[in-house]
């Protein structure tokens, strides 16, 4: 795979693109009624988008091509920019080597060459998602997460949860000022919510008691700086599920690994977060 190269591609028309932030919801049955509609749309959307991007590469008529295409990736953009933002953050790359729009741009180009290999519009999408990792792990050197952290998870206060949380938001900022090229705050929000780390109705106390003391924001802070600290594998995981609507089976096919090892990664991931919660806010504090 060549590497990603700045500039490949002049057009950059995903510049212009904006993306309005998922509403939060924190009821589990309007989340899960949310993430079905959501998923629904998608499918319908690359369903209809699918046959126009063939009928464009066959008539060489590129620059509509990357309009059309846009229409369909602005979750894919934005897992790209979140995966970005990660590898800078812990000092895989400088954050003037690359920027998300050099994945994005190589990605259109990858989609022309091969948009007429596709049978359906389930094939297409999870393509564009494997692709846009490859990409990325082509640049990403894997980066090494915190072992000591993961293997004290169960062990932390409520004061050194303050802590974590305090500097990892002071560092993020610092970092979030280099993506100049993005034009809408929305690409850094976070669209993790209580449903995304606790099954349907169970740990029902935590929950309330968390929905009353925290606003949407903190909650999506702390659960994004518990994930920054796990192993890359179940952050991606985790995103993948949570906030680009995949199944396991496809994340699965993404990875290029087995069922069980997704599901054990998302368990995993969803472990560490539900023990960061009992421990930063217990249910009797």
């Amino acid at each position: 795979m060549n590497a990603v190269l700045r500039g490949t591609d002049p057009r950059h028309f995903i510049n212009t693109l904006l993306v309005a932030p998922l509403s939060s919801q924190s009821k589990p049955m309007e989340n899960k009624i949310n993430y079905f509609e959501i998923r629904r749309k998608i499918r319908i959307q690359i369903k209809q988008t699918l046959p126009r991007l063939v009928a464009l590469k066959q008539e060489d008529n590129d620059v509509a091509f990357y309009d059309v295409l846009l229409e369909i990736l602005p979750e894919i953009r934005k897992y790209i920019i979140k995966r970005v933002q990660t590898a800078i953050q812990k000092n895989n790359f400088s954050k003037n080597k690359y920027v998300p729009n050099d994945f994005i741009d190589q990605l259109f180009i990858e989609t022309y060459d091969h948009i007429e290999d596709f049978s359906n519009e389930d094939e297409f999408y999870i393509w564009l998602y494997k692709k846009a990792d490859e990409l990325l792990d082509d640049v990403i050197i894997e980066e090494e997460f915190d072992a000591l952290f993961f293997k004290n998870i169960d062990d932390y206060s409520k004061p050194e949860w303050d802590a974590m949380q305090e500097n990892y938001s002071t560092d993020a900022g610092g970092d979030l000022l280099m993506l100049e090229e993005l034009d809408d705050i929305s690409y850094d929000h976070n669209d993790y919510t209580l449903n995304h780390v606790f099954l349907e109705n169970k740990e029902r106390a935590l929950i309330e008691k968390i929905d009353t003391d925290l606003n949407t924001e903190e909650i999506q802070n702390h659960i994004a700086m518990v994930l920054h600290n796990l192993p890359p594998a179940m952050r991606t995981v985790f995103e993948l599920y949570s906030n680009q609507h995949l199944d396991l089976e496809e994340i699965a096919e993404i990875r290029n690994s087995s069922l069980e090892e997704v599901e054990l990664l998302l368990k995993d991931a969803k472990k560490a977060l539900q023990v960061s919660l009992f421990n930063r806010y217990p249910v009797n504090s």
